[in-house]
């Protein structure tokens, strides 16, 4: 592909105007089929950048960002290894950005990012990134990640506790209501269940919310939805104890648990 092309592509990505980064990406869609994974490479590596662009400061950047990751969920799994490479980068945008980038690339993600959890990614926060990853796959693949997330949500670092409890329940999206093996079902219920006591209350709140998924998407048996509405009525101080949670927040997904039970 001519040098001439790249350059012409990487003008409009650099851009200030709005109208120029999205042309860049409509250039980039119009060869992304037949492309080598070299010149993939390259043309990730340019839309990549974009991610670093904080879209409070730019909001006329936001179709365009979203446009880039529409974008990236269309290249083959080689770009795999380099967004998970760029899950290390130190800017959090960045990150979140490279995160749902991951999660547009479906099933062939799940792997690659279960193995980076356990062999490469020592920080408990580049952990959670992953976790955020795979929370955005939907694919009954994801089942291949539940382990994980049980670990991680037992976590001694909040910051993994809190992007685990949340995964869980984007993961019972995701699996087929009878597919969810009854150990590992029992175990996310159980963990769910231990993070209600948590101190943070956004790790609660989301404790009540995977719940509640739980239930919506046909993982709870009757028996066990009875048990989560005493649970969400006691965090809304609507039993006899009057002991409700004094966290908004979780009393609001409380309240929300309620219609799937």
């Amino acid at each position: 592909m001519q040098e001439e092309l790249y350059r012409s592509i990487g003008n409009l990505l650099a851009s200030a105007r709005a109208d120029d980064v999205e042309r860049g990406l409509e250039t980039i869609r119009a060869h992304i089929h037949g492309m080598t994974e070299e010149e993939g490479g390259r043309f990730l590596e340019m839309i990549l950048a974009l991610f670093y662009i904080d879209p409070l400061d730019r909001p006329d950047l936001v179709p365009a960002l979203e446009d880039a990751l529409a974008l990236i969920g269309g290249f083959d799994k080689w770009a795999i290894p380099i967004l998970i490479q760029n899950l290390e980068a130190s800017d959090v945008k960045a990150q979140m950005a490279m995160a749902q980038a991951l999660g547009r690339m479906g099933a062939d993600a799940v792997a690659p990012l279960v193995a980076e959890y356990h062999q490469a990614c020592p920080e408990a926060s580049c952990r959670a990134f992953i976790l955020y990853a795979l929370g955005k796959i939907k694919s009954p693949q994801i089942l291949d990640a539940l382990p994980v997330a049980l670990e991680a949500a037992a976590a001694p670092e909040a910051e993994l506790r809190d992007s685990a409890t949340r995964a869980l329940g984007k993961f019972a999206e995701s699996i087929p209501a009878g597919r969810l093996p009854a150990e590992l079902r029992e175990k996310a219920i159980a963990q769910l269940q231990a993070n209600l006591a948590d101190t943070s209350p956004a790790i609660r709140a989301k404790a009540v919310r995977s719940l509640g998924k739980l239930a919506k998407y046909g993982h709870l048996t009757h028996d066990e939805c009875t048990a989560l509405a005493e649970t969400c009525r006691h965090l809304l101080g609507e039993d006899d104890q009057f002991a409700w949670d004094r966290a908004y927040v979780v009393r609001k997904e409380a309240r929300e648990a309620l219609q799937y039970v």
